[in-house]
């Protein structure tokens, strides 16, 4: 029997397919009731996105759902969105729209394959199981062409995992590698034997800090589900409007945001607060997978000494190892983090762009970057905080 063809249809809104429908594709491992390895990509989460107003007119990120049907089944979607900068990506592209821009041509606007404001590695090509092959291939071409079809310079696809990485890369789209730190949960008990694994000096660091930030003058709570409350979210939207200012000029996520999120997915998020009297003074904010523990976001309306790295770092690796989960993600950037037990990791993006001579240029670039970041991991590797391990040599 002849298979129905594949349709390529692309939708402005999440609110035109069931939710049943995406997370088929996007979490089909929670079908039996557990969590998706990642909230980001489910249909609850993006769309908390657009009717909160964080992404959609005005933000720089247009909604383009991709989605692909065989009949009258969805096998595959993808979050893609039009873009007319490159803010709250954490995989950047500034220097190529530069150069682009310099030579004449019209960077923006661009399509990203993202989860917005989200650096976290996880399924950007949400493929329904038995589909693999074919829900792949539509999504890519499907993106290609509709960059192709409207003249857009470019497509990308950021933080995806290795797997699709290699599998774009096979249907002509260049991979880029870049770096985070995670950290990995060696079947540790608690978070003293975390401390044990670290050679002496980091791990006497580690409990001054842990000491000199305890004693902040309040206590360290952590919510998750019903335990958070709504006035929570009003303290911990001063801490995220405070860091956002600093960081990015504006907050990427409204206000409204966190209360549709409070609705629909409070269970997938883990809440750190710092409180003196009642009254929270710090908080970050995690988001639970199903082995992987997600930090997202921090901020404060007092500074107090290593309070910081208490409730992003430490705290987030003894909440997972409480929970079994195997890893923790703390977000973009930080060579501090490494003290700390957070080691590099490799992460993965997929690029196209249009115009032959300016892919051929960002293809060696991107040649060279990835020599360099495996370097770079290799050498930052060697000067983590865990214990030397000699094997001496057999004779």
């Amino acid at each position: 029997m002849e298979q129905a063809q594949i349709e390529i249809r692309v939708l402005d809104s999440l609110t035109q397919i069931a939710a049943s429908d995406w997370d088929a594709c996007a979490c089909p491992e929670a079908a039996d009731g557990g969590r998706p390895l990642d909230p980001f990509t489910t249909h609850r989460f993006l769309l908390a996105l657009e009717e909160s107003g964080s992404v959609g007119r005005g933000t720089g990120w247009q909604p383009q759902y991709l989605t692909a049907y065989q009949g009258d089944t969805l096998i595959a979607c993808a979050p893609l969105y039009a873009k007319s900068h490159s803010q709250g990506e954490y995989i950047f592209d500034h220097n190529w729209a530069h150069a682009y821009e310099s030579a004449g041509g019209r960077y923006y606007p661009k399509l990203q394959i993202a989860v917005p404001f989200t650096p976290a590695t996880g399924r950007r090509f949400l493929v329904r199981p038995g589909y693999e092959g074919i829900g792949h291939s539509a999504l890519v071409q499907g993106a290609v062409q509709l960059a192709a079809d409207n003249r857009l310079s470019s497509l990308h696809v950021t933080f995806c995992t290795e797997t699709e990485a290699k599998i774009g890369a096979e249907m002509g789209l260049m991979s880029r590698a870049t770096q985070q730190y995670h950290w990995l949960n060696d079947a540790y008990g608690d978070f003293n034997d975390f401390l044990a694994a670290l050679s002496s000096r980091k791990r006497k660091t580690l409990r001054k800090e842990r000491r000199e930030a305890q004693a902040f003058g309040g206590t360290i709570t952590c919510y998750t589900g019903a335990q958070i409350q709504p006035e929570h979210w009003d303290a911990f939207w001063a801490f995220y409007q405070d860091t956002g200012s600093r960081k990015w000029g504006t907050p990427y996520l409204t206000r409204q945001f966190f209360d549709i999120a409070h609705e629909v997915m409070a269970d997938d998020m883990l809440l750190v607060l710092a409180e003196r009297d009642g009254y929270p003074v710090a908080g970050a904010l995690n988001f639970i997978g199903r082995q992987t523990l997600f930090g997202r976001y921090w901020g404060c309306i007092e500074h107090h000494p290593f309070l910081h790295f208490e409730l992003c770092y430490y705290q987030a690796i003894e909440q997972a190892i409480a929970m079994g989960l195997k890893r923790v993600e703390a977000g973009a950037q930080g060579e501090h983090k490494l003290a700390r037990g957070y080691l590099p990791t490799q992460t993965h993006s997929l690029h196209w762009i249009g115009d032959p001579g300016f892919a051929d240029a960002v293809k060696r670039y991107l040649q060279a970057e990835r020599a360099a970041v495996e370097e770079e991991i290799e050498i930052l590797t060697d000067y983590g905080p865990f214990k030397k391990v000699h094997v001496e040599e057999q004779e």
